[in-house]
């Protein structure tokens, strides 16, 4: 009967976006014109930049905007939430000048955690804060807009459930999500962070690492998980970490910043 459930709500969703997309390509959702400074306010990552980078940082959450939809389920979402969900898909792709994510056409915003098979936002099993969708829920990311506004209210921990995300949807772009990045990383790199990985993952079932014990999961999670300190507190994540930093410098061709 669940299985049902869940095959029916799938099928309305789906059912539901494709007839919505015959409306038109082009999302164009509105830019609010106090943008720049709700960006300054809420996303370190943007205050370190330079000034000519926080303009080419500025053109590229415009562009996001323009094709992906944000939606709020059951939830009031404002513009400082398409926003942050903005800002966290520019922030991984930003050392990629001509980067867009092929494989996400719509962000469903959830109030809180919900449960990921049946996507149900109130019982038990509601342990979700963020997932990318595959089979009928492909090309949708899900996130809990209370997580996704912790992630940048929250200035002193290492997490970010929507970079999270979106580090995943690179890790999706070569076909697999397997915590190999092969399209952001050359061949020759390929050994190295694997071997280097596997050692971090052993660290932390050891409790020698200050790295999200979540990242033990799998080596996708290792790497999405690494991937939100590396942008969230680089400047500890280099000085615990510095083979990681210096490799992770190499996958994302950056090296954030945090004011």
């Amino acid at each position: 009967m669940q299985a049902l459930v869940i095959f029916i709500v799938c099928v309305a969703l789906l059912a539901w976006f494709l007839f919505s997309k015959k409306e038109t390509a082009t999302v164009n959702t509105p830019v609010p014109d106090n943008f720049r400074q709700t960006l300054q306010t809420y996303v370190g990552y943007y205050r370190a930049l330079s000034n000519e980078n926080k303009i080419l940082f500025e053109e590229r959450v415009k562009d996001f905007l323009s094709y992906v939809r944000i939606h709020g389920v059951k939830t009031e979402i404002s513009d400082t939430d398409r926003l942050l969900v903005a800002a966290s898909a520019i922030i991984p792709i930003f050392g990629f000048k001509d980067w867009k994510y092929y494989n996400l056409k719509d962000v469903l915003i959830y109030e809180d955690a919900f449960e990921a098979e049946g996507f149900r936002t109130t019982g038990e099993g509601r342990n979700t804060l963020g997932m990318v969708g595959s089979g009928t829920m492909n090309n949708i990311m899900l996130l809990s807009k209370h997580s996704l506004e912790q992630g940048y209210l929250n200035k002193t921990d290492k997490n970010n459930t929507a970079i999270h995300e979106f580090v995943h949807l690179l890790d999706k772009s070569d076909g697999a999500v397997d915590g190999v990045p092969e399209n952001l990383l050359d061949k020759k790199e390929i050994v190295p962070w694997l071997k280097l990985m596997h050692e971090s993952i052993q660290e932390i079932k050891k409790n020698k690492s200050d790295i999200n014990p979540y990242g033990t999961t799998n080596e996708a999670e290792f790497f999405a998980v690494a991937s939100e300190y590396f942008f969230e507190r680089p400047d500890l994540f280099q000085q615990k970490h510095p083979e990681l930093f210096k490799l992770m410098e190499e996958i994302f061709k950056q090296e954030p910043q945090i004011k």
